[in-house]
């Protein structure tokens, strides 16, 4: 009976961490643009960055510092999972407008990540 109920305990606690989201963060490219072109991130944690492409064109995010590129279709939109990323900047860019699709993500220090998300 023991084992049965540390077993459970077990499958529990798997089934709670499988169920926990990363955090999520969206850009949007729209007219060739990302939106919002500067992106602020927690550093030291993982998350997922949802990339919307809201123009009829394909549109490739690209970042040498992130290690990332992926294309994603007109009116489609890709998740990237990312971090967890070292306190600093991060620029990334279209690939197939890169003097207009351009921006920067930032991973703050968890102290000033805190005081600038809003609490729940």
């Amino acid at each position: 009976m023991i084992r049965l109920q540390r077993l459970m305990a077990f499958f529990l606690l798997l089934a709670g961490t499988a169920l926990a989201d990363p955090l999520q963060f969206e850009l949007e490219i729209k007219q060739h643009l990302f939106n919002p072109s500067v992106l602020y991130v927690p550093a030291g944690q993982k998350f997922r960055l949802k990339v919307s492409n809201l123009d009829s064109t394909p549109e490739e995010f690209e970042s040498f510092s992130l290690n990332r590129e992926k294309v994603i279709l007109g009116r489609r939109a890709a998740v990237l999972y990312l971090g967890p990323l070292e306190v600093g900047e991060y620029p990334f860019f279209g690939e197939f407008n890169p003097d207009s699709a351009q921006g920067t993500l930032i991973a703050l220090p968890a102290a000033e990540w805190e005081k600038r998300e809003p609490k729940p």
